[in-house]
């Protein structure tokens, strides 16, 4: 995770890819959150339900930081006229997300479902939203790089951003009880 964190800020800022940069802004949310479950599992061994809702709202809340740092640094970038560089070193950290993003999100899901800790599932859909978004960018930055098509880098930053804005508020909705029926 490190690494993709790493590879995608770096290849970002040398090519003034938006793109990048969000899927990177994606990936650090991803790792902070991961530290919050991890520390939320090794911190409540009775399964506390107010504690799982707080960690749960807080994986979310960190998911949806990123709505408005997405979508500015598009409108910035593009109001700017920045057209992205092909990055040899993006379509390989977003090649490589495309194959580890998959196990990641099912072991997660998995295990989430397991133990009934909301959590991890939440976790597990932020693992899930980095797979798809990592296709995205690998389209976008194949594009850019093998047929100069500096916008579709701006279309990958799209979707990034709408599946940031779905996984996110789908994400907030359920950590904070949003449209579950009342106990009755």
């Amino acid at each position: 995770m490190g690494v993709e964190v790493a590879g995608s800020i770096i290849a970002g800022v040398l090519s003034g890819s938006i793109a990048l940069l969000a899927f990177g802004g994606d990936s650090v949310v991803e790792l902070l959150s991961s530290f919050v479950v991890l520390a939320h599992l090794r911190g409540d061994a009775n399964g506390s339900s107010t504690l799982d809702g707080r960690t749960a709202l807080t994986t979310a809340v960190l998911l949806l930081a990123l709505i408005p740092t997405i979508g500015l640094g598009a409108v910035y970038s593009y109001a700017r006229g920045l057209r992205p560089d092909g990055s040899l070193l993006g379509v390989a950290v977003a090649a490589g997300a495309v194959v580890i993003m998959p196990y990641l999100w099912l072991q997660k899901r998995r295990i989430g479902e397991e133990t009934r800790c909301l959590p991890l599932s939440i976790d597990a859909v932020e693992s899930a939203t980095c797979f798809f978004m990592s296709l995205a960018l690998l389209v976008g930055l194949l594009a850019v790089y093998f047929l100069g098509l500096w916008w579709a880098d701006y279309l990958a930053t799209a979707a990034i951003l709408g599946f940031v804005a779905k996984e996110g508020i789908e994400s907030y909705r359920e950590a904070s009880g949003v449209g579950r029926p009342s106990a009755p």
